[in-house]
Order: C-alpha cells, then structure tokens, then sequence
C-alpha cells in the first residue's frame, strides 16, 4: 500500500517550509536563496501513517550552481513523482502563476497522478489571491496554507488524508518494520570524501545525488533499508547522510551554517557514526574536530577510509607512492598516523572501503550491528574493580599539588554511553589525559573497541578526610536511589530553538 506524499514546485514557493510544518520539526533548511534543497528529504508522518518527500525546485537557473548538479536535483524530482499516492503541487500566492507552474501542471497532469493544489504565503485577505488564475491551470480546488504561519494547515492535512485514503490492515508478519526499532547509522566528515557515494552503495540505488562539487548534499538525509548481516539474519536500518562539516570559521553562507548545524544534530539522534577519511589525504584538522563532536555526545565511533580502491591502483599500476615499498607498509602508516591523531577514539574499527567499487562496505554495517550489541554489555563489579586497580597500579595519576587522584570503588551505573562511577578522593585531581589512559585501558580489557565511557566521579566530602571504605559503599547504595544528571549533559554546548527560529525562519 502506497501513502507516499510528494511536495513539488518551483523554486522558491515554500516548500521545504511546508514539509517542516507538516512533519513538526525543522528537517530541510530553510532560506530565501532559491535551489537549497536538491535531494529528496523524507519524513514519516505519524498522524495518517504517511511518509512526506520534499524536493528541489523544478526549473531552477542558478548561476551558482552547476548543469549537472541542477539535472541531478531534477532526476530527484522525477523518482519522488514517480514513488508518490498524492502530489502537493505548490505554487506562490504572493507572486502569481508564472509560465512555469503552468508547465510544472502540465507534466502533472500528464503523469496520472493525484494532485492537490496548494497556494502558499497566504498571508493576506482573499481578495489578494489571484484565484482565477490557480483554476486555469486545470487541477481543481486549490488549497490556500501559509506554511509560515500555520494558515490552512488543519485543512490540508484532512486534505491529505482524503486523497490518500482509509489505512488498510496489514496482514500479521507483512509490511515494513517498526522505524524506531531500527539501528541508525549516519555518515560524517568533510565535504567530498564520499559519504553520499557509500550511503547510496549501502542502499543499492543512486537515491542521494552525487557530484565533485563539494558542498552539493546540504541536508541530512534519512533513509531506511535492510541488510543481511554474517549470521544470516536480516537487520533493519536508518542511514543518515550529512553535509560535509566545514569549521565553523569557514562557513560562506547562512546556507552552509545550517548544513553544519543538521550535520551536528545528525550525530545526537544515531545509534552509531561513520567517520568517513579520505584514504588518499589523510587525517586532517578538520576530521579531528569532527570525531570530537562525536564523542562529545558520546557516540560509538567507526573510522571509515574511503577511495581505498586509488590506492591499490596506484600500487598496482603506477608504482605507488613514495617513500612507501607498497600497499601494506601504506596502510601500516597510514592507521599509526590515524590513531596518533585520533587518540581520544580508543580501539575504534577501522575499515577501509571504496563506495566506487564496494569493496569491504558489508564490514560497515557488520561493525555497527557488532557495536550496537555491545553497547547493552553489563561490566562485573568485581573485574571492574581489579581492572581499574591493575590500572592504577601500573601508572599512578600524576600528583597535582602534592597529591594524586585516587580511586576507592568502581561500578557501571548505565549503558549507551557505559557510565561509571568512581568513588575517589578529589574529582578536581582527574586530568584528561589520565582520563583517557582510564578509558583506553577499560575498553581494551572488556573489548569494548569505539564504544564510549563516561565518568561519574564521586569525591570524598572535604570536611571529612577520613571517609571509610564502608562509608564510601553506603553512598554508592544512596546514590542508586537518587535520579542523577550526568555532567555531560548538562554542560552540552546546544544551540537555543529561538536562535533557530530567528536565524533560519
């Protein structure tokens, strides 16, 4: 049973204001520039069980934009058409019919499909609006909505609902699995290392488009599919495709800042990140910076090196590079050099693929089904305990103002990120870097490799130099009892929704 909605027209009339209205939350970026959007954004509508597409502007003449990119966004256009039940055909009440939208109704009106009229930024007493003209272009009744404003938008969506029909029932064991109990995944990195090229490999179509002009995916974009995992058993997931996350002091345009900031928020609602490097540039500043907002939201890490497939032809018919004897000895350096920079990511998969060829893409998606899984492990008390005091032993903290940081007693209080408390002497002792020796030495002794550990450190009272050992466990007991906050979380460097708001609408 189809209940696909596509939301089409000019550049321009509001249409990915409209398809945010309509799914309650900010998903396409919205901005007065014309040709923002060019692929194909989605979002599942639980009011009617629908899912909603938003497309690019059909006839845009960018000068900013290339040819090709422009044919791409409109062979988008085409697949949503195609996919769709009901067609929102959305024109601007503000500037009238142009030739354009009669055209646009045409190639509607040929296609077959349902379609609804919607005139948009209707703002205005009626009179304003140009009705005569909406009703040459042979589509019926037009719908009038401000998209900004909310006008019109409990009409449209019983009209929406009426052009798509009565939910049939579904037989028991058919039809798509629940969404949430998907596992999602989501690729970042810089611009043009290749994420749209792999998610579209890992979803067997060319559904995102892809082009050297870096910069081209602006939206994040999620899709669904299924992948047979080495056990045989099939898994259901949600890939997320980024745009390429530039520092934040080399953004050009409002466009770019809220490309970035969808990239951002990408990384807070994944189960697990792709961290995609270029295999033939190495690790730069920037794909430092961006595994650092991974793991500032305390995110599952694997490293994805991508192009793999130029450097084995390089090895193979052009002698390689220099000073590198050959394949291996390339890879051997390239993974030190990776891991030196990208020390805060203790035991992370690596994995070398090429979205060109397909070679090793399975081994994605089988770490990150590895991954998930490993994420609900339950750490033993005990092993806990004697790991982190082998630890200790084996490099005592460094003393900070005469006295080290001590740890008295370790247990895991959560999962998804792993928490741990430590009851200790001072949190103020704990540098970072005996942080990360901490974490290093946990992940490699449970095997908990690119999965993220947090503490929760818990100090001795100051006025009581002498808690005991007894004491310290009659706290732990009492804690358990309490809600906790962790620090993380309150600390989040987030972005106000009024900033959005003022920015962005």
């Amino acid at each position: 049973m189809n209940r696909t909605v596509a939301i089409v027209g000019r550049p321009n009339v509001g249409k990915s204001r409209l398809f945010n209205r309509l799914a309650r939350k900010r998903i396409s970026i919205v901005h007065d520039q014309p040709g923002v959007t060019r692929d194909v954004i989605s979002a599942e509508i639980r009011e009617g069980d629908y899912t909603l597409l938003d497309t690019g502007g059909i006839g845009y003449k960018g000068v900013d934009t290339p040819a090709a990119l422009t044919k791409a966004s409109e062979v988008q256009v085409d697949f949503a058409i195609e996919t769709a039940a009901l067609i929102l055909f959305v024109i601007d009440g503000l500037s009238g019919l142009s030739s354009l939208d009669e055209k646009i109704a045409t190639m509607l009106r040929r296609s077959k499909k349902k379609v609804r009229l919607v005139i948009n930024k209707a703002d205005f007493d009626d009179d304003k609006i140009q009705l005569d003209e909406a009703y040459r272009l042979g589509l019926g009744e037009p719908l009038r909505v401000s998209a900004e404003h909310g006008r019109g938008e409990a009409e449209l969506r019983a009209a929406i609902l009426d052009g798509l029909g009565p939910l049939q029932a579904i037989p028991e064991g058919e039809g798509l699995r629940d969404p949430s109990q998907a596992l999602t995944v989501c690729f970042i990195g810089r611009p043009n290392v290749g994420k749209s090229s792999l998610s579209n490999r890992l979803l067997q179509s060319d559904r995102l488009i892809v082009s050297p002009t870096p910069g081209t995916t602006r939206d994040s974009v999620e899709l669904g599919f299924e992948f047979t995992g080495r056990d045989g058993k099939s898994y259901p997931f949600r890939l997320i495709d980024t745009a390429g996350i530039k520092a934040a002091t080399k953004l050009a345009s409002p466009v770019e800042y809220f490309s970035r900031l969808r990239s951002l928020d990408a990384i807070k609602s994944t189960d697990v990140v792709f961290l995609v490097l270029d295999a033939m540039e190495g690790v730069t500043q920037q794909d430092k910076a961006i595994a650092g907002e991974s793991i500032k939201e305390k995110k599952p890490i694997v490293v994805v090196v991508n192009k793999w497939d130029l450097v084995k032809d390089a090895f193979k018919t052009a002698g390689g590079f220099a000073p590198y004897k050959d394949e291996r000895d390339y890879r051997e350096k390239y993974e030190h050099a990776l891991f030196e920079k990208l020390y805060f990511t203790p035991g992370a998969p690596l994995i070398y693929v090429s979205a060109m060829s397909g070679y090793e893409v399975d081994r994605m998606l089988n770490a990150a089904v590895k991954l998930n899984r490993m994420l609900d492990t339950k750490l033993a008390t005990a092993k806990l305990n004697k790991v982190i005091t082998a630890l200790s032993e084996r490099m005592p903290a460094p003393p900070i103002g005469g006295k080290r940081f001590r740890i008295y007693y370790a247990t895991q209080t959560g999962t998804r990120p792993f928490r741990i408390k430590l009851f200790c002497n001072r949190e103020e002792k704990l540098t970072e870097q005996y942080r990360r020796y901490l974490e290093a030495g946990l992940v490699e002794q449970f095997g908990l490799n690119g999965c993220p550990i947090y503490f929760d450190l818990v100090g001795k009272e100051k006025h009581d130099p002498g808690m005991s050992f007894t004491a310290i466990r009659e706290a732990q007991e009492r804690a358990k009892n309490r809600p906790h906050t962790p620090k993380w979380r309150e600390s989040e460097n987030t972005v106000s929704k009024s900033s959005h708001e003022t920015i962005e609408d």
